[in-house]
């Protein structure tokens, strides 16, 4: 940086910044010398960390949106501009209702979100609220953002840990004259998800000070399931067959024995003693029962629930930024940037199941309580053993989420002169934290049920709890009886508040990073000046996760979990050369080498050093030929390392379960043994939902993953056609010691299984797989226990091409036209022992889309301007569910291969057809200095494509929820 030339280093930095096309495929243009080369300022492009003068062309691939290009796509989250990005996969964002935490993140070449370095002006953000190491793109104040830097290659060696995938880098705002008001609005043409942001930006700047301050405020409401059809129902097109048995009447059956521990010693039937259980419809109690109905009758007792969750989950950001610089001398500047972001959001999922005794699925504890016999509310005088009631009295399980987000970066930096030699520094600290509080509402207390469905009776005519039936001298203070045997309506408030319990949950994440760094000239090579950057950085991270006192106890019908808490921290040394061999030769206009290397040790794994090399060669004036082979490597997140054990409830086919896809009907003698082994009895068992609680957690044995990527490409600006260039990449990725955990039907199939998940013939693995997770069973067959923790598992190897191509038009008569196209294209997704999707085959919230491609095309003339949008998602193929064939729905599949009785057969796939969405917008520059725009997303109200195995809603949360998004834009300058 060269402080005596401000107004240049401001015109190039806004050429730089207005050039999206230019820089997205690595073009730029350089000053001509007869314009007083040598007082041409410096940049540092993403990528690299060797300070320039004022060339932005890279070895790398780069692809930039500018502040225009994100205003244009009527978005209110810089996560969701990023996730549209072509070279993005599959991740966390506000259509993630069960299963979400209110972020949005970036998952580049579909290898996790933990594998995408963020950064916020080039140095580390950071990481999400879920200490999983991934980047809540929502902690961002969007108001804040003047571009956005993709690097798509691997970048450890420059930027550390993480940057497997690519980096995003956000740059934000800085030395901005005057103030600018921007407000928004919009919703969806069904008059739902209405999202509003504002934000105020005022600034100053001269030759020695510049100051900025910005506040935004965006709020983002909520679109229910059961307002579109294709959400309305558990799975699409079947009604309420593939809902839940746990429903508001409740599933109940009663012990004719003893009920002690979880185990009924006699048989379990409906009070009059006939097999099946009984239920109760609204309004009706104690012995005014039925029969429970299952399904293939119609109609029958499943539980639609699917209308009672979010289908867009509502948020409110408020956020505050500022920058402020001061010129010490000529050559040496201190600064400091600070953002703060507070961020509440929510999920609604249905009401509470109430799941206690020998009902599917009950937790350890859970196992343990039944309706006494001598409760004030059970007719029966036998204890009801099998409880399933689904509290709707509750209103819903509301999941909030209150998390505070502070980011710092303050140092000095300067530039100075040796010789004829030019050296940038800079020194200074980043950092940042969460604090998170999270309330969770709908939840019942396990010790207040025991109490509230254990012996009570009327004293003095009222409902009293007791631990000696009939002996009132035993009441328990406090407790007020529960009555889950009827239909709803019968769990009244005063219920309510004794047995559930509001959850109060902290998180809290901190990161600290100090460096200092030096760039600068070496020697005059053939091809001009040895250049080298050297740096070194220290960081710690540290994190916890405090559930609430009855969530880590286990006392909860909710996922129990216990605390988690853990750090580490790292010093580094990077060192960067840029090596011009030659230039203006025939054959070579310019050649030059990069060569670097970073030094990383950490607290808690030891040392790791890695290398990377590359290339940029011009053989003529218009083409460039670049390439970059690059070690990379990612350290465990705090949440793999140090988890406590939580509970999941994924859906799972139990291979020795003679439903729910159950595959006991087909087992060979020996893989009915290994079920009975663990507890089966030896005709299977009915697994009785198929959701299944399993436990997860971390693991400290985990070791840091490794990679190799590898870029190959060509930037063509041919001097015949002004305007035009198009860059093509070829990439690829090696992952080794990829950090999996594996699902619970994975280890099911591994432990029962002869051909485990597709392998040829059960390994050594398979067993070791099985005996870590500690596969445990009670008597009925209904497993007990599964554990599920991270693992260094195998490679994934990710490979493909990147082509951007850009058409900025003479301007003519009609105005100033520009065009854009972005494309991905995967030619590999391959993974030696996952069992997640490959290329071009659809898993649970797992795109591998073969081909993503983004088009925008530009208009303006005068005063008036337009741009036209369109996002393309390829086909996929899934695998068609074969537990429809228990509910006749085989069918669904577009693609199934049925036998003559509509039964699925092995091979069956269902399409996911290729989805091409167009957005649209017009805008006006108004006389007073202001700017009005009119847009609509998804314009011709394309639905998302059906799939059968996403675990919600019947479509994958990477694509939009149907319906079509209008919105106003206004931009008012002073």
């Amino acid at each position: 940086m060269t402080f005596k030339t401000n107004k240049l280093r401001n015109a190039i930095t806004l050429a730089i910044a207005g050039t999206s096309a230019l820089v997205g495929s690595g073009v730029a243009f350089a000053q001509d010398s007869d314009k007083g080369s040598e007082e041409l300022d410096t940049i540092t492009v993403t990528g690299s960390r060797i300070v320039r003068r004022a060339e932005t062309e890279t070895q790398q691939p780069i692809f930039e949106l500018t502040r225009e290009d994100i205003q244009a796509q009527g978005l209110t989250s810089v996560g969701d501009v990023i996730q549209n990005i072509t070279a993005n996969g599959s991740a966390l964002n506000s259509t993630y209702n069960n299963g979400g935490n209110g972020e949005t993140r970036v998952s580049l070449r579909n290898l996790g979100s933990n594998r995408t370095l963020v950064l916020v002006n080039g140095r580390r953000w950071v990481a999400g609220t879920g200490l999983g190491g991934a980047v809540d793109l929502n902690t961002i104040p969007t108001a804040a953002v003047e571009r956005i830097e993709v690097l798509k290659d691997g970048a450890s060696v420059i930027y550390g840990s993480d940057a497997i995938a690519g980096v995003v880098n956000v740059i934000l705002r800085t030395d901005y004259q005057g103030a600018e008001f921007n407000a928004y609005m919009g919703e969806y043409t069904k008059g739902d998800g209405t999202r509003q942001s504002y934000d105020l930006t005022i600034g100053t700047s001269d030759d020695r000070f510049s100051a900025m301050l910005g506040m935004g405020y965006v709020k983002e409401e909520s679109v229910l399931a059961g307002d579109r059809e294709i959400s309305r129902e558990p799975i699409f097109r079947t009604g309420t067959s593939l809902g839940s048995s746990t429903t508001p009447g409740g599933r109940f059956a009663v012990c004719n024995g003893t009920f002690s521990n979880g185990v009924c010693s006699g048989t379990q039937t409906r009070p009059d003693g006939t097999g099946g259980q009984f239920t109760y419809n609204p309004g009706s109690v104690g012995n005014a029962w039925r029969n429970f109905i299952l399904p293939p009758t119609s109609p029958n007792d499943i539980y639609n629930f699917a209308p009672d969750n979010y289908l867009i989950t509502p948020q409110e950001r408020k956020s505050l930024f500022g920058r402020a610089s001061l010129n010490l001398t000529d050559n040496t500047r201190v600064f400091i940037t600070g953002t703060y972001n507070n961020r509440r959001s929510e999920q609604l999922l249905a009401a509470m199941p109430i799941v206690l005794g020998t009902g599917p699925g009950a937790g350890s504890i859970a196992r343990t309580i039944s309706i006494s016999a001598n409760n004030l509310y059970n007719p029966f005088g036998r204890d009801v053993s099998r409880i399933q009631r689904r509290a709707v009295e509750t209103g819903g399980r509301s999941f909030n989420q209150d998390v505070d987000t502070f980011g710092f970066n303050g140092g000095i930096e300067g530039s100075f002169e040796l010789g004829d030699r030019y050296f940038t520094w800079d020194a200074g600290m980043v950092y940042g934290r969460n604090d998170q509080n999270d309330t969770t509402n709908g939840l019942f207390n396990l010790l207040a049920l025991r109490q509230a469905l254990g012996p009570s009776m009327l004293v003095n005519g009222t409902p009293t709890c007791v631990t000696t039936p009939g002996n009132a001298a035993t009441a328990i203070a406090g407790c007020v009886p529960l009555n889950l045997l009827g239909g709803p309506g019968s769990i009244t408030p005063e219920m309510l508040a004794f047995s559930s319990f509001v959850a109060h949950d902290e998180l809290g994440y901190k990161m600290k990073q100090y460096y200092a760094n030096v760039s600068g000239e070496i020697v005059e090579l053939p091809g001009g000046m040895l250049s080298f950057a050297f740096g070194l950085e220290r960081r710690t991270e540290e994190g916890f996760d405090q559930p609430d006192a009855l969530i880590a106890s286990g006392n909860t019908t909710g996922n129990a979990r216990t605390p988690t808490k853990g750090g580490y921290k790292l010093e580094e040394a990077f060192l960067e050369f840029a090596i011009p061999l030659l230039r203006d030769v025939v054959g070579a206009q310019e050649l030059e080498l990069s060569v670097a290397g970073r030094y990383s040790d950490y607290s808690n794994f030891g040392d790791t050093t890695n290398g990377k090399v590359g290339f940029k060669w011009r053989p003529i004036k218009d083409l460039m030929v670049r390439g970059n082979w690059s070690e990379g490597f990612r350290a465990p997140s705090i949440a793999e390392l140090f988890s406590g054990v939580a509970d999941s409830f994924p859906s799972l086919a139990d291979p020795c379960s003679t439903t729910f896809s159950g595959a006991w009907a087909s087992l060979n003698a020996a893989e009915r043994a290994r079920c009975v082994a663990q507890g089966v009895p030896n005709v299977g068992y009915d697994q009785g939902n198929a959701q299944i609680r399993i436990s997860v957690g971390g693991n400290t044995d985990l070791k840091p993953e490794t990679s190799v990527t590898k870029t190959l490409g060509l930037v063509w600006s041919p001097s015949f056609l002004e305007g035009f260039n198009v860059s093509l990449d070829w990439w690829n990725i090696e992952l080794d010691d990829a950090i999996i955990t594996r699902s619970g039907q994975f280890i099911l199939n591994s432990c029962i299984r002869d051909n485990p998940n597709g392998n040829i013939g059960r390994t050594a693995s398979d067993a070791a797989l099985c005996s870590l997770a500690n596969v445990r069973r009670d008597a009925t067959g209904q497993i007990t226990n599964l554990l599920s923790i991270p693992q260094n598992l195998g490679t994934r190897t990710v490979e493909g091409y990147d082509m951007t191509i850009n058409y900025n038009l003479p301007e003519n008569v009609l105005g100033n036209f520009s065009f854009t196209l972005d494309t991905t294209y995967m030619t590999e997704a391959t993974s030696q022992d996952d069992e997640g999707g490959f290329l071009g085959e659809y898993g649970d919230r797992n795109n591998n889309w073969r081909l993503r491609s983004n088009f925008m095309a530009r208009w303006t003339k005068g005063d008036w301007g337009a741009t036209w949008f369109t996002r393309y998602y390829s086909r996929q193929e899934e695998e068609c569910p074969f537990y429809y064939n228990d509910y006749g729905f085989g069918e669904l599949c577009n693609d199934a291969t049925l036998d003559s009785a509509g039964v699925v057969q092995a091979g069956s796939q269902n399409k996911i057809g290729g989805t091409t969405y167009h957005d649209a917008t017009v805008f006006w520059k108004a006389p007073w200095n202001a700017k009005i725009t009119v847009g609509v997303n998804n314009i011709f109200a394309k639905e998302p494509p059906v799939s059968f195995t996403t675990f919600a809603n019947s479509f994958d949360p990477a694509y939009e929820v149907p319906g079509r998004f209008v919105y106003m834009q206004y931009n008012q300058k002073f």
